[in-house]
């Protein structure tokens, strides 16, 4: 049985309200409930109610429909014939595809370090500064969106919004799959040392290096993942 919305999760959502007013787009509700669903507050397998989020929202139908057809263009909501909408559980496959994806994306960005501006290079040595201070305070998860906001800063060295959308929802996806990673400490520490090495190569303007040593990560990154990642059960929602 998928999990249902429970009474803190509707009043987590309830916190957010007055940022809300009667004449709301769907694009402000989408934002929130991404946010939600990303920073794990709705889970993998989550029926997201329209009576429940509705009323803790204070948001009509109509919106809130609007909002979730948003969601599952940006794959981060899935809609199951007569059963409603819920926050999807991917598969293995679908880690596969995304490493995929990163690997394209990631790597033809990095090697173009070297005419980037100095701006976007910063940005990347900027995210690792930010995971390297929540690591020696023993805040993972922070290191967690810390780490995802590295990457996100990669792929902006291509300097294009298409590219920097592609990301963001790659990113948003893989986020779900997090929630697998029991420990964040244990996944994510092996390779703060390494986000600090591609980040220097990116400073140099050594667009090669950068790329050849994200190739190793990320496909060490996918092998730890698929460990112990199992994805959904047969049937199950995705």
């Amino acid at each position: 049985m998928a999990p249902a919305i429970t009474a803190e999760m509707a009043s987590a959502l309830a916190a957010d309200r007055p940022g809300l007013v009667p004449a709301s787009t769907a694009d402000r509700v989408t934002e929130l409930l991404r946010t939600a669903i990303m920073e794990g507050l709705l889970p993998p397998g989550t029926r997201l109610s329209e009576e429940v989020i509705g009323q803790a929202l204070g948001i009509s139908r109509n919106t809130l429909r609007e909002a979730f057809r948003l969601l599952c263009h940006e794959r981060l909501a899935v809609h199951e014939m007569n059963r409603g909408i819920f926050v999807p559980v991917l598969t293995r496959a679908d880690v596969t595809d995304i490493y995929a994806l990163r690997r394209l994306v990631e790597g033809g960005a990095a090697r173009l370090a070297g005419a980037a501006g100095t701006t976007a290079r910063l940005a990347v040595r900027a995210a690792v500064d930010v995971a390297e201070r929540a690591a020696a305070t023993g805040r993972w998860h922070e290191v967690r969106t810390a780490d995802l906001h590295f990457h996100q800063a990669v792929a902006a060295l291509a300097n294009s919004p298409r590219v920097d959308e592609l990301m963001r929802r790659a990113l948003a996806e893989l986020r779900l799959v997090f929630h697998a990673m029991a420990d964040p400490e244990q996944f994510h520490a092996p390779y703060l040392q390494r986000n600090r090495t591609i980040a220097e190569a990116i400073m140099l303007g050594d667009g090669e290096e950068a790329a050849s040593e994200l190739m190793t990560y990320l496909a060490d990154a996918e092998r730890q993942l698929l460990g112990v990642y199992r994805g959904p059960a047969p049937g199950g929602p995705r």
